[in-house]
């Protein structure tokens, strides 16, 4: 990981069309001193493994909403290890139900924060896994 700033690629997979979450989490992130790329709504897996690799991010953030995680993720996850960033911390928000959770922690995502987290809770929990805190 860095030693600077926490770099952070927030990203919404396949075709939620709904980013307002995402854009909230994208400037508390800023706010609290890391940079943030945000790809954008409707981002294929190998485009967020690309962003994620071309960006050297320390952190992965994905956000959704339609449902497909659990056909979405595995790719994305698969990606990273393929390009040798398995070290990079993958999170993920929006709605997921309760029963996938465990399977996403399983294939690598650390995280899944659903809707009604503060954004408070989201920045210390990144910062905690990176070992890089910084001020609120």
């Amino acid at each position: 990981m860095n030693k600077g700033r926490i770099r952070v690629l927030l990203a919404k997979p396949g075709l939620d069309g709904h980013d307002r979450g995402a854009k909230v989490v994208a400037r508390a992130l800023r706010d609290a001193g890391m940079e943030v790329i945000y790809t954008g709504i409707r981002q294929t897996p190998a485009m967020i493994v690309e962003a994620a690799i071309q960006e050297d991010v320390d952190v992965i953030g994905l956000s959704i909403l339609s449902g497909a995680h659990l056909e979405l993720f595995p790719s994305i996850i698969e990606g990273l290890r393929k390009k040798g960033r398995e070290d990079a911390l993958v999170i993920a928000g929006g709605i997921v139900p309760e029963d996938d959770i465990p399977a996403l922690q399983q294939m690598g995502v650390k995280a899944i924060f659903g809707p009604g987290t503060s954004t408070e809770d989201i920045v210390r929990f990144i910062q905690k896994e990176t070992g890089q805190h910084l001020a609120c």
